[in-house]
């Protein structure tokens, strides 16, 4: 139903009290599950008492979280088109009063940013504003004509009491069971959840970096054991499915900082296109997935699985907000990988290969945040939300980047001219031309981060860059080349 055309109704007066929700229908999301991340965030010790807290009533359980979290609006995410049907409701002269189930200092905190409302009516200490409760209230403040807007069953006695409804981002049986007893005045549907939402969600592009485990098969040149071929090929979904649980949960735990970002914002969580309980749900299925299939690789490659959730949960629930620290462990989760890679396949990793993985993985991270911090200086920002970086670190964070990258080739270097190495390779000789296309390549990032033109993500960067596939084709070929072809 287009949401701009109302039903045909006999009601006497268009200027009807509208009541309406908060969760879930002025807000798609859900301001009390925000609000007990946030508290979590805040001190995760609160997680242990959450269940001493419960058996006091919702409505004693609300006051305690907002006491602990005081909660803000300021970048809330809102439905659109029924905020701006709220709008002009104003303009017209209509009376709007938000009633919700949450506590009292949410609901004030949204009318205060929103300036539409007329009166508040909320959750306080002693009362949970829900169903039935939600009706007195209304008809205490209004009397027995009002018009409320909602989404959710729960909402099913208050529709039924009102002279006419409106609906928002209800289910279909919803719906139908609202149009038995009541008139429909206005209808918003529930937006789909796109595909492109949950790729984004699952962060399916950032499976790339988990090429990183087939590493010591090609290093090794055994990428035609069939064996070993199936073992990494299993190993690699594994920990895509572990990296995507990650990733939503991670999206979840900086939900606040990501609507401060200028980028950020848009992403599925922060914009609530995909509510909480959906991806809490889909990201412990996801787990469970990937456990199960690293079980089948090896004990092993499970431990060295489980060990990669710990320091990625360690670096999203407390590390990343360290400077420096952070950048640091992102380099060793990228080496993680290789590790992992060589667990799974039973391949012993050289010091070489480590060391250069460190320091070439810790010039990408750095990449990252120098460009995060570019974004945030065009946008006229000072420092970055959720983590320890201001636009003056740009002075150190540079160097430091640059070093390490060109730190990473002369180990390459230095791994050429290795007695192992000669022996290996049938034309040695011909790696320095990878040596030669690492550096265009790292020059070539460092570059672009500084004109600003370069992703947050290096790796999303190298993707759709042009100049950064030929190079790395290139450099593959040049290994492979060093390794098979004698030219005396």
């Amino acid at each position: 139903m287009n949401n701009e055309s109302p039903l045909i109704l006999d009601i006497e007066d268009e200027f009807i009290p509208l009541i309406v929700d908060l969760d879930g229908t002025l807000t798609p999301t859900d301001t009390l599950i925000e609000s007990v991340i946030r508290l979590i965030k805040l001190n995760p010790v609160n997680i242990l008492l959450i269940p001493f807290w419960l058996p006091n009533g919702r409505a004693a359980f609300k006051s305690i979280i907002a006491a602990r979290a005081p909660f803000s609006a300021e970048n809330l995410p809102y439905r659109e088109p029924f905020l701006d049907y709220l709008r002009k409701e104003k303009k017209k002269g209509r009376r709007l009063i938000l009633a919700t189930a949450s506590h009292l200092s949410v609901a004030e905190s949204v009318a205060l940013k929103l300036e539409l409302f007329d009166a508040v009516l909320a959750s306080d200490d002693i009362r949970n504003l829900k169903s039935k409760a939600k009706l007195e209230a209304i008809r205490e403040l209004v009397g027995e004509k009002f018009v409320y807007a909602g989404d959710n069953v729960a909402d099913l006695p208050i529709w039924k009491a009102a002279t006419a409804a409106v609906l928002v981002g209800v289910s279909p049986r919803v719906a139908k069971a609202v149009r038995r007893d009541t008139p429909v005045e206005r209808e918003f549907p529930r937006p789909d959840i796109k595909i492109t939402d949950w790729l984004r969600a699952l962060r399916v592009h950032q499976w790339l970096k988990n090429l990183l485990l087939f590493v010591p098969l090609l290093t090794a040149f055994s990428f035609l054991e069939i064996g070993k071929l199936t073992a990494i090929i299993v190993a690699f979904f594994a920990f895509s499915l572990a990296a995507s649980a990650t990733y939503m949960l991670n999206d979840l735990w900086d939900i606040e900082s990501d609507r401060a970002h200028p980028r950020k914002r848009s992403r599925p969580f922060a914009s609530a296109s995909i509510t909480i309980p959906v991806g809490l749900s889909v990201a412990f299925v996801l787990l469970a997935a990937a456990l199960g299939l690293a079980v089948t690789v090896s004990i092993n490659f499970l431990l060295m699985l489980m060990l990669y959730l710990a320091l990625t949960s360690t670096y999203s629930w407390a590390l990343k907000e360290y400077v420096l620290i952070d950048v640091l462990l992102l380099s060793l989760l990228y080496t993680l990988r290789i590790l992992a890679g060589a667990v799974a396949v039973s391949i012993p990793v050289s010091s070489w290969l480590l060391a250069f993985s460190v320091f070439i993985f810790f010039s990408l991270a750095l990449v990252k945040r120098c460009s995060e911090l570019i974004s945030l200086s065009l946008a006229g920002q000072e420092k970055t939300q959720g983590r320890d970086y201001r636009i003056t670190d740009l002075i150190v964070l540079w160097p430091l980047g640059i070093g390490a990258a060109l730190s990473s080739v002369v180990i390459f270097g230095l791994f050429i001219s290795a007695a192992d190495t000669q022996a290996r390779y049938a034309s040695v000789q011909l790696l320095w031309l990878v040596a030669i296309g690492l550096i265009y390549w790292l020059g070539r990032l460092w570059i672009k981060t500084a004109r600003g033109e370069m992703h947050d993500d290096p790796l999303v960067f190298a993707i759709k860059d042009r100049g950064s596939r030929i190079t790395i084709l290139a450099m593959i070929a040049a290994t492979l080349s060093a390794h098979f072809l004698h030219l005396g």
